[in-house]
């Protein structure tokens, strides 16, 4: 017997944040995440330090999922990301960015963490509250009675992955594909409460951009062999195609001998019994006039044949993640047992056909009523495709929240700066009685205000990974990116052509100031001027739902972290 070592005491960790360990690992998180934000952002190389899979990425979701955390502080940021991102899928690198630029920042001040958090609250009330009214002026409408703010939410989201290597064309190829994917998925009749459908991505590696496509339906691969043209079906008097969707393996293997004993009489042979049963299936199949049959697993050889001669299409393999789809496109229920079958399982579907992309053959379902609809997304190479995938993924998602809550937000740095403008001019009108409510004297409340301002501009100034300075103007509070080589001292107004979203040009009498991140003193600032928004071919857009909510994440999450006491590690 080997010999038990002792069992050790808990470690408890006092004061977590002061500890060197935790401000240089939170130093590096951040300036990792900084780095790859943008359009213009760093390509990461992720691999678990003993070989495999690499991952090429500048996504949260990829970066937060294979980086190592073993802090507690930090995983309770990443964990906390990685959930914002689960739900919304878009702005994880604001999130991120903007919470580890907070806990750097409050930290710093000589201010309680208690009146640090009381006072964060109230201006976060304050950016929601703004952000939510008629008023705000970094917010656009989304009128889905015409496509141009929707493409520019799609381009937006595509633009900003490098890894993706897209050029301008295969951009705006992409942007209208993933919308028209989407309408495909908006219900065309809704009676009380609308249900969208499905976008299924099917994946063609090693071919060009351009060549992705939209399909209403569904797509299930199959092999070269299986199926031959044209298609002869059995139709119903309605000349639909009746479907049945079957669960369970249609192999004929027998039962698994963990399951239990089976008595079998001599004479009686266990395969034969069970092929004339699939054999009885698929008599009552054709005697139902049902003329396509899909298996999430295998279809015995004979019974295939079976339904062949009998004009029924047999097509197996389709896998788990096809099926829910398929249940919804077609109405039918999956038939989970070979020895029951009912009529009221049945679904139906439009027509069938065989559709060929690259090396690959599928069957091609056509719905009655488009709900369910395929992406055949192809790209250069696995890297990139994969990459590609996640941000489609994203994309389609953000449309989904948008047709909830019609908004959108400027991006390219604009709302950031924009609503550290609007926080810097109303806490200046705020009355005493505030500062009472929340428990503050109005210079703490200056000061953490000032800090808040400053880690929203420091994630604007992380779209810059250049040398170039970063301005915003003292009318609207917007972003501007000054191209490098140009000194600071010189006119701005003839080096900066259009802001960081796009919706304005240098064609007024702006002012500017340079933005220093987190970096130099207070800045007293005229609230930003309201304007009204159209909509430019490339606006910069991001997502209103996720960026609210990403801002909550943030600063609730800086929070939790800034008010922890003690940090207690198990060490068995």
């Amino acid at each position: 017997m080997s010999r038990l070592e002792p069992k050790k005491p808990p470690l408890l960790i006092s004061e977590p944040l002061m500890k060197d360990t935790v401000s240089q690992s939170l130093s590096l998180l951040s300036g990792i995440l900084k780095s790859c934000y943008g359009p213009a952002g760093r390509l990461k190389h992720l691999h678990n330090g003993v070989g495999g899979y690499v991952c090429t990425t500048s996504q949260s979701s990829a970066i937060l999922t294979h980086l190592s955390v073993s802090h507690p502080v930090l995983r309770v940021l990443t964990a906390s990301v990685q959930n914002h991102t689960s739900r919304f899928s878009d702005c994880g690198l604001f999130t991120a960015i903007l919470c580890c630029s907070l806990i750097e920042n409050f930290k710093s001040l000589n201010v309680a963490s208690c009146t640090v958090i009381k006072i964060s609250k109230h201006l976060l009330s304050l950016c929601m509250e703004y952000l939510k009214s008629e008023a705000c002026g970094c917010r656009v409408s989304v009128d889905f009675s015409s496509v141009e703010t929707l493409l520019c939410l799609v381009r937006s989201v595509l633009t900003s992955k490098p890894a993706c290597m897209l050029n301008k064309l295969e951009v705006d190829h992409l942007t209208m594909l993933i919308l028209k994917a989407f309408m495909f998925t908006v219900p065309c009749c809704v009676e009380t409460s609308a249900v969208l459908g499905k976008c299924v991505i099917v994946p063609v590696k090693g071919r060009r951009v351009v060549d992705s496509t939209v399909l209403p339906g569904l797509l299930i691969e199959i092999p070269e062999i299986q199926l031959a043209k044209p298609l002869t079906v059995k139709r119903t008097c309605s000349n639909m195609i009746k479907i049945a969707l079957f669960s369970v393996s249609m192999s004929g293997d027998l039962f698994n001998p963990e399951e239990g004993t089976i008595t079998v009489h001599h004479g009686i042979s266990l395969e034969m019994s069970e092929l004339n049963q699939l054999l009885n299936v698929g008599k009552q199949l054709v005697n139902d006039d049902v003329g396509l049959v899909v298996c999430q697993k295998v279809i015995h050889p004979s019974l295939k044949q079976y339904l062949k001669e009998n004009h029924v299409i047999a097509v197996d393999r389709a896998g788990l993640s096809l099926m829910e789809p398929m249940t919804r496109m077609t109405g039918s229920k999956p038939i989970a047992s070979i020895h029951s079958l009912s009529a009221s399982c049945y679904g139906s579907v439009k027509d069938v056909c065989i559709e060929s992309f690259a090396s690959k053959h599928f069957v091609h379902l056509i719905p009655n009523d488009t709900v369910v609809c395929s992406l055949i997304l192809c790209n250069r190479n696995e890297t990139a495709w994969d990459e590609l995938k996640r941000i489609c993924e994203t994309a389609e998602h953000v449309l989904q929240l948008t047709i909830k809550e019609p908004l959108a937000l400027l991006g390219g740095g604009c709302t950031e700066t924009h609503l550290a403008s609007y926080i810097r001019h109303k806490i200046c009108s705020l009355s005493a009685s505030s500062f009472k409510d929340i428990d503050c004297s109005r210079t703490q409340y200056q000061l953490v205000a000032d800090v808040f301002c400053r880690s929203l501009e420091s994630v604007a100034c992380s779209l810059n990974h250049g040398d170039g300075e970063i301005l915003t103007d003292m009318f609207y509070g917007h972003c501007w990116f000054v191209p490098s080589g140009f000194p600071s001292v010189c006119d701005w107004s003839d080096v900066v052509s259009k802001c960081g979203c796009g919706i304005n040009g240098n064609n007024e009498n702006l002012s500017w100031r340079l933005l220093q991140g987190e970096f130099g003193c207070p800045i007293a600032q005229g609230c930003p001027k309201e304007q009204s928004v159209k909509v430019a071919d490339f606006l910069t857009l991001d997502c209103f739902a996720a960026k609210c909510n990403g801002l909550h994440v943030a600063l609730e999450t800086a929070s939790l972290i800034l008010d922890l006491s003690y940090v207690v590690e198990n060490q068995n």
